[in-house]
């Protein structure tokens, strides 16, 4: 069963299903009406923990979106841009092996970021949603629905993936921002 979650809701991944190596994360949305085609991606950065506690990534090949689609190792691997949110089911999906995450990263973020410069925020955007799936069964696990709460926002941390004890947690952040990915990459390295 799926557990809907909210702004600072969590979910120990490992403990749910120890045998889970193999996650799937899908962004879907649709434009509000009368609104023209938006562009909205998924990213994630795998990080490891600077002196403050703070994730910075492991390095630039780490950051994973619509023009570096892999990450080294192939732990991260983005399936490709979707520039109108045309069509069924996941309109963007990230699949994250996490047996082949590199061993020093501590945690994956999670981002969807608005593309279009035309200064529209997500409350432009209707059904906007992440999910995310065991990849191997193709169950759900967790839905985190965006809310009109980040109407003005381009900008959205969904969640974060934390290597804690040994165990993969997912936490639902759900912090929006006023940035471009550019402004967003360079908080993080």
């Amino acid at each position: 069963m799926a557990i809907n979650l909210t702004k600072g809701g969590s979910i120990n991944l490992t403990k749910a299903d120890p045998a889970l190596q193999s996650l799937r994360l899908g962004l879907g949305w649709d434009v509000a009406s009368n609104q023209p085609a938006m562009d909205i991606d998924c990213c994630a950065f795998i990080c490891k923990y600077n002196a403050q506690q703070q994730p910075k990534l492991v390095s630039d090949t780490h950051f994973v979106f619509y023009n570096n689609l892999s990450c080294p190792q192939s732990a991260v691997v983005h399936q490709g841009d979707n520039r109108t949110g045309d069509g069924d089911n996941d309109d963007e999906v990230i699949n994250i092996e996490l047996n082949k995450v590199i061993a020093s990263a501590e945690e994956i973020s999670l981002f969807v970021t608005i593309h279009n410069q035309d200064g529209r925020g997500f409350g432009n955007v209707n059904n906007c949603y992440i999910k995310l799936y065991n990849n191997q069964s193709g169950a759900l696990i967790a839905e985190y629905n965006l809310t009109n709460e980040f109407s003005s926002e381009t900008a959205l941390q969904v969640g974060s993936l934390v290597k804690e004890n040994g165990q993969w947690v997912f936490h639902a952040v759900g912090a929006g921002y006023q940035l471009g990915l550019g402004d967003i990459v360079a908080g993080y390295q």
